[in-house]
C-alpha cells in the first residue's frame, strides 16, 4: 500500500486551571463532526513547514509554537490500495482569540469553507471526527 503523509495540529492551552483543545466545526455541513486541523502535504514539503502552513489556511494563525510531535500512524481512510501516514502534533497559538470564524484559503479540497473555532476541555474528553480519538490520551 502507498502512503500520503497528513499533518493533524492538537492546539492546546491551559485557561482557569484547565487543558483546552482548539476545535471546529463547518459552519455549512455539521454532520462533518468536530475537528482538530489537519491536511495533507504538498510535494516536496517537510512535515513542520506543512503543520504550519495547515494552521495558517484552515484557521488563519500565524504565531504557534511547536510543543512536540504526539505520534504517527497509518490508515487506509483513501481507499484503492492508498492510505494516510498520520503525524500528530501538539502546539501551542498564544495569541488564538476565544472562538471565531475562518474561511479557509489555498487550493485544497476545503478551500472556501467556512469553519467556527472554539476552545473546549480536555477533561472530559472531547469527541473528535464522532468517535474517540486515540491521540487524545498523549496530551
Amino acid at each position: 500500500m502507498s502512503y500520503t503523509d497528513r499533518v493533524l495540529a492538537y492546539v492546546t492551552r491551559t485557561r482557569d486551571g484547565r487543558r483546552e483543545l482548539l476545535v471546529f466545526d463547518h459552519r455549512d455541513h455539521p454532520n462533518a463532526g468536530t475537528q482538530v486541523p489537519a491536511g495533507r502535504l504538498e510535494r516536496g514539503e517537510e512535515l513542520e513547514p506543512a503543520l504550519r502552513r495547515e494552521l495558517q489556511e484552515e484557521a488563519g494563525l500565524d504565531d504557534v509554537r511547536i510543543v512536540r510531535k504526539l505520534g504517527e500512524w497509518d490508515s487506509d481512510d483513501l481507499g484503492h490500495g492508498r492510505g494516510l501516514r498520520n503525524h500528530a502534533y501538539e502546539l501551542e497559538a498564544p495569541t488564538a482569540r476565544d472562538a471565531w470564524e475562518h474561511e479557509v484559503s489555498g487550493d485544497g479540497d476545503d478551500a472556501g469553507l467556512v469553519f467556527v473555532y472554539r476552545w473546549v476541555p480536555l477533561d472530559p474528553e472531547p469527541d473528535l471526527w464522532g468517535t474517540r480519538d486515540p491521540v487524545l490520551q498523549k496530551l
